[in-house]
């Protein structure tokens, strides 16, 4: 199944502050794959950046995000922000009013700055976006169409499972963070859901710890989203399942009245190796499991939708824009939630 993306009729050329993993293995795979023209790099790194544009071609590395500016000013480019969360709103504040941006999540790292964030862009009038991809992935879409289709009937049941070893020791700067697993990882799953269930009244949380992985604030997360008395929609994640790659599972299951998906996501099992997506549904036709092939997967496919999204909302101000930085915000509020549940503490039991 070919999924198919709504993309702008005449693309702008993209500047990217930010040479980190997540643009070399993700933003630049999605561009060059979308058709999308990378004009210019920034990095704290000169070396790293001239690096990285050397092997994707990129023709100008910027020595301060000044000189970027002035690159994008003139060549109407679009901005490309993939730095730590805490970094997003100084570099937002050094860029010209009414430009397009597209942010790498989370949107800060405590709801404070997504709220500091989100008011610099409706100040400065920023068409600006929050880069939750996972929505955007090839599964994710199919899964969607089938739903809007009636195909699951009413949905009443949401599941996000996942039980793997993540190599952690690949992003130094996580281990500087108060919000961990949270704000960087169960983020993408609590922002999928509300894209298929609307925005939860209420959310049960606890993030915490694990016992072989101390220095990281959380590592492990149990989310419950509140949907009243007949939706279930849970989270459940465990990074520190050590014991070989043969019991891990990552999976995005959807029930509903007249049948069900259930994905498995490759990409976070044995990672970075990673595994096949699998795409499988049943209805209450009598034929059981099927299987359903997908064209694309979320690394890198996802990332060429939120892009193609900023550039298609720059040409028709009316265009619903799914990664739009208002719908963002609603994210980090449920994040903020589940923060503010761990710290409240569960209901004690009275013996």
């Amino acid at each position: 199944m070919t999924t198919q993306l709504n993309m702008p009729q005449n693309s702008k050329p993209i500047v990217i502050i930010g040479a980190g993993g997540i643009v070399t293995d993700s933003h630049l795979p999605a561009y060059r794959k979308a058709g999308f023209r990378v004009l210019g790099l920034y990095d704290r790194d000169y070396q790293k950046a001239q690096s990285v544009a050397s092997q994707w071609d990129i023709p100008h590395t910027c020595q301060s995000i000044e000189e970027l500016v002035s690159l994008a000013r003139s060549e109407d480019c679009v901005f490309d922000i993939a730095v730590p969360a805490s970094e997003i709103l100084p570099i937002l504040q050094k860029l010209p009013s009414q430009v397009g941006v597209l942010i790498q999540k989370p949107m800060g790292e405590s709801i404070e700055q997504a709220k500091a964030i989100l008011d610099c862009c409706h100040e400065k009038n920023i068409t600006a976006g929050i880069n939750f991809q996972l929505r955007r992935a090839p599964f994710m879409i199919a899964a969607k169409k089938m739903i809007d289709e009636g195909l699951l009937g009413d949905i009443h049941d949401v599941e996000m499972r996942v039980i793997c070893q993540t190599p952690w020791n690949l992003w130094k700067f996580l281990f500087e963070k108060e919000r961990m697993e949270v704000n960087y990882h169960s983020i993408h799953y609590i922002d999928a859901i509300r894209f298929f269930l609307g925005d939860p009244q209420s959310v049960y949380c606890k993030t915490m710890k694990h016992p072989k992985m101390m220095e990281l604030a959380q590592t492990r997360s149990s989310i419950i989203m509140d949907y009243g008395d007949v939706i279930r929609a849970n989270i459940h994640t465990n990074h520190g399942h050590d014991y070989s790659p043969d019991k891990q599972e990552c999976f995005f299951k959807i029930e509903g009245t007249k049948g069900a998906i259930k994905i498995q996501i490759g990409v976070i099992l044995n990672y970075p190796q990673g595994a096949d997506d699998k795409f499988e549904f049943i209805l209450d036709d009598g034929k059981g499991w099927r299987t359903l092939a997908i064209e694309g997967t979320w690394f890198p496919d996802a990332f060429i939708g939120p892009m193609a999204g900023l550039q298609c909302k720059l040409e028709d101000p009316n265009y619903i824009w799914l990664n739009d930085i208002n719908d963002a915000w609603k994210t980090m509020c449920v994040v903020e939630a589940c923060y503010q549940s761990t710290a409240s503490g569960a209901t004690a039991v009275k013996y």
